[in-house]
């Protein structure tokens, strides 16, 4: 099954790159080439997906998914981009590395959200620890060394990962 998934996903994701070239949608070259590439990818990646890869099929994940990337996520990443900006320009900065606490069940949750955090400028996850149910995060300006909850450095992202990670 996982190979499958890998497959379906690795073939989607050649048809939207390519996409449009020579004035249509995709010539024969491009579709067989893609179908090579997904099978190639799906074979390598079969054991890394694992055992819950139906889970990346269902449609309200991909929904979800979707949803979160639209909104919250590239919300965070516009106003994490006029901090930086911000701070840049004014040298108001005090960088540091702070401990910020979670509450994530496992580890596709764990990623979700380490991964959101870091592709907000001015984060950097450094490292996630599921034994003290935290992580490690380098942050531009650090205005507390422990938070109490991850909504200061994260915002909304540790809700979204608990719900789009089960």
């Amino acid at each position: 099954m996982s190979f499958i998934v890998a497959f379906i996903w690795s073939f989607v994701l050649w048809l939207v790159l390519t996409a449009g070239s020579k004035g249509m949608l995709w010539s024969t070259e491009e579709i067989i080439a893609g179908i090579i590439f997904a099978f190639v990818i799906g074979f390598s990646t079969r054991n890394i997906i694992g055992e819950r890869a139906k889970r990346f099929l269902n449609p309200i994940k991909v929904v979800g998914f979707l949803v979160y990337a639209i909104g919250p996520l590239f919300w965070g990443m516009v106003k994490a981009n006029l901090d930086v900006a911000y701070r840049v320009i004014t040298g108001k900065i005090k960088p540091g590395i702070v401990k910020v606490p979670v509450d994530l069940e496992n580890k596709a949750q764990y990623t979700i959200l380490s991964n959101s955090i870091t592709l907000t400028p001015g984060t950097l996850t450094i490292d996630a620890c599921p034994e003290e149910n935290a992580l490690y995060v380098h942050w531009i300006h650090v205005t507390e060394e422990e938070p109490e909850s991850s909504e200061l450095v994260a915002g909304s992202f540790e809700k979204w990962a608990r719900r789009l990670g089960k």
